[in-house]
């Protein structure tokens, strides 16, 4: 009997604590309360930080855009149009499906080419939620594919 294993790269929890912070810390500087959750290439949560005040919706809403972008690899921004090019039911069915999230705030963690994880920020608009996600990547020197 043959065994086969498979290595992956993870985000370490120092990484995934300080592009929390880091996604937190830009949503103070521009005046804005926050959700983040960073999760490993699995979905599973590494790590969650909440700003008193932020949307209380928003708690999932953040953990389910990061574990989006991990499971699929695709930024959340991308996926209306990603869908395009589907058929009528894709479009339909893969946003009915549980935990996923097709607008801004959700990116894959890429490191050598590799997704390790994915962040998510919930809270403010796509675009604020989206520059707070881009600074926690930013932090830890990763990309967001």
């Amino acid at each position: 009997m043959n065994s086969i294993s498979v290595s992956q790269t993870l985000i370490d929890w120092q990484a995934a604590a300080t592009a929390a912070q880091a996604a937190v810390a830009e949503a103070a500087a521009i005046g804005v309360k926050i959700n983040v959750a960073v999760v490993d290439p699995s979905g599973t949560l590494m790590s969650f930080l909440r700003m008193p005040g932020a949307p209380l919706h928003s708690v999932e809403i953040a953990i389910d855009k990061a574990y989006t972008a991990a499971s699929f690899g695709l930024p959340t921004h991308l996926w209306q149009e990603a869908l395009q090019e589907h058929s009528p039911g894709v479009q339909d069915g893969i946003p009915r499906r549980p935990r996923f999230v097709a607008f801004g705030g959700g990116l894959p963690i890429m490191h050598n080419g590799e997704r390790i994880g994915a962040i998510g920020v919930s809270g403010a608009t796509e675009e604020q939620d989206q520059q707070c996600a881009q600074a926690g990547l930013r932090a830890i020197g990763a990309d967001g594919a």
